[in-house]
């Protein structure tokens, strides 16, 4: 059972968000209800996407949980956009935006490919994907879990349109995070979008064995607004309230079903 005292800290984190937000004059969004799960054309082809055979049993039973078409839909993807993955895992989203983008759009994959390469043909993603970024420096450290240091990380590309990230930036350090995130804004266009989410962590709690897949939100926004970025929205659609932050994602009371933030930025015009 969650100790009581658990929900304080996400009460402190998610104030933390609304001042942030409160203090670069921005609202948080309003959501309506609609008959279909799809709210624009791409999202059709999102939501058309998720029934594909490139995907497997275990693809589709995280739908409900990581909700694609409304994740993408926020994060404003049209099928004409230049697109860059940073850090696509197994391609479990690579599988949906590549079939969306393929036919007037374009999708990069960048930094931490090498699960995802050998599988290109498997997936059938062969030529509808391009594998791009030249870094420096990526390294695993000596923390408990999966942190990497990245000294430098170029994205190659310029004028894209989105870059998404999901559940990654926990892996890096904070200088590691840095790289990256100057990477992203020198690819992006004027008024091109980040989109962000990660597993939720209790504002300023220490790095721990415990938690080290998590990441503190307002720290999140904190680094981007360093790099140049403005914080434009944030989501609750992954927000999970039975998590307690006390544990790691993996831990049998949570199930993979963690309390993520989802957090949107721009970089000026």
């Amino acid at each position: 059972m969650t100790p009581p005292q658990a929900d304080l800290p996400k009460l402190t984190i998610m104030k933390n968000i609304f001042f942030v937000a409160l203090f670069s004059a921005l609202s948080l969004p309003t959501f309506s209800v609609c008959a279909e799960p799809y709210t624009t054309a791409t999202g059709k082809k999102i939501y058309q996407q998720l029934s594909s055979a490139s995907r497997t049993d275990e693809d589709r039973a995280r739908d409900a949980n990581r909700k694609p078409v409304q994740t993408l839909e926020y994060f404003g993807l049209t099928d004409d956009m230049t697109v860059i993955e940073i850090f696509p895992g197994g391609g479990w989203y690579t599988k949906i935006l590549a079939p969306v983008l393929k036919e007037k759009g374009t999708l990069y994959l960048a930094v931490g490919t090498s699960m995802l390469e050998p599988n290109l043909d498997k997936f059938g993603l062969r030529g509808q994907v391009e594998i791009i970024g030249r870094i420096e420096g990526f390294k695993k450290t000596e923390l408990p879990g999966y942190i990497f240091k990245i000294d430098s990380v170029d994205l190659e590309v310029r004028n894209v349109d989105l870059i998404v990230t999901f559940r990654n930036l926990h892996n890096l350090t904070v200088t590691a995070r840095k790289a990256v995130n100057d990477a992203a804004y020198e690819a992006l266009k004027p008024g091109g979008i980040y989109g962000v989410i990660d597993h939720s962590k209790r504002h300023m709690e220490a790095f721990s064995a415990e938690t080290w897949r998590r990441v503190d939100p307002v720290m999140i926004i904190k680094e981007m607004l360093e790099a140049g970025f403005e914080f434009i929205d944030y989501s609750d659609m992954h927000a999970i309230a039975a998590d307690g932050l006390i544990y790691d994602t993996t831990h049998e009371s949570i199930k993979t079903n963690s309390d993520r933030f989802t957090l949107k930025f721009r970089k000026p015009d």
